[in-house]
């Protein structure tokens, strides 16, 4: 049985970079609470797969192939949502890319297609699920940053800035849209096991080694407290939370599912 806090019956939900990882799992949870879910993804067929799965599993869902980076095609998965549904209340903006690179050797090119999709496609997303939200007078937008927020993250320049701009969005969306009924929150988890953290064990000739992958999750697991990376259900359940009205007098904040790896205050 749902919470009552948790459920989202007759509520509909948009989430980007639903066809795998942590959008997948984002997608089916919020329909396992009651919510009509827009897969949304630049990979059509992975979206559509995520919908079929809701559906499986009792939930109602839809897919949609969407490039977060082109503010046309956001406008048009945005509008087509409420023209079908009638409503938007939860956008969850979680399609992100990462890239590996140092200060000295990122290439221009890497750093625009990084912010492109991590950043901007996050303002496309928000600026356009915002309105309908604020015409209605409710709303809430939950974004994805990352733990590498809070530390140095050597290697992951583009990745890092990127989601610290996410962060710095959030809080002007909460300042700018509270007032109109709208909350926005993101979620900075620690590492988690998906398909684009696999890079760990991916070299520079392209090829996974899975005892690398292993070496470097070892490593992250004696860091953190609970003694364990992170699993997408992990970060889906507070995902839930942020759009669900549990977390109705919560916006501007940033929650950390990361098992204790960073502590900040």
């Amino acid at each position: 049985m749902t919470v009552p806090a948790y459920d989202l019956t007759g509520r509909t939900a948009l989430v980007t970079g639903a066809a795998g990882g942590i959008g997948r799992a984002s997608a089916l949870l919020l329909a396992q609470a009651g919510a009509t879910v827009v897969c949304a993804d630049v990979d059509g067929p992975g979206a559509r797969h995520t919908a079929e799965l809701a559906v499986k599993a009792g939930g109602a869902a839809e897919a949609r192939a969407v490039d977060v980076t082109d503010r046309a095609q956001v406008a048009e998965a945005v509008a087509a949502t409420v023209a079908a549904h009638g409503r938007l209340d939860v956008l969850a903006a979680i399609a992100g890319v990462m890239h590996s690179s140092t200060v000295l050797d990122t290439d221009d090119a890497d750093l625009d297609r990084v912010l492109s999709v991590n950043f901007k496609g996050v303002l496309h997303c928000a600026r356009e699920a915002a309105r309908p939200m604020a015409e209605r007078g409710a709303g809430s937008i939950v974004t994805m940053a990352s733990g590498a927020i809070d530390t140095g993250a050597r290697g992951l320049l583009c990745y890092s800035v990127s989601k610290a701009a996410v962060v710095q969005l959030t809080r002007t969306l909460a300042t700018e849209l509270g007032p109109r009924g709208v909350r926005a929150n993101a979620v900075a988890p620690g590492f988690v096991r998906t398909p684009m953290t696999s890079h760990y064990g991916t070299g520079p000739d392209g090829r996974f080694d899975e005892r690398a992958q292993a070496r470097a999750e070892e490593a992250l697991v004696r860091a953190a407290p609970l003694g364990r990376v992170g699993d997408p259900l992990d970060v889906a359940h507070t995902v839930l939370f942020l759009a669900s009205d549990a977390s109705a007098f919560t916006t501007g904040q940033i929650l950390r599912p990361n098992g204790g790896v960073v502590m900040p205050w």
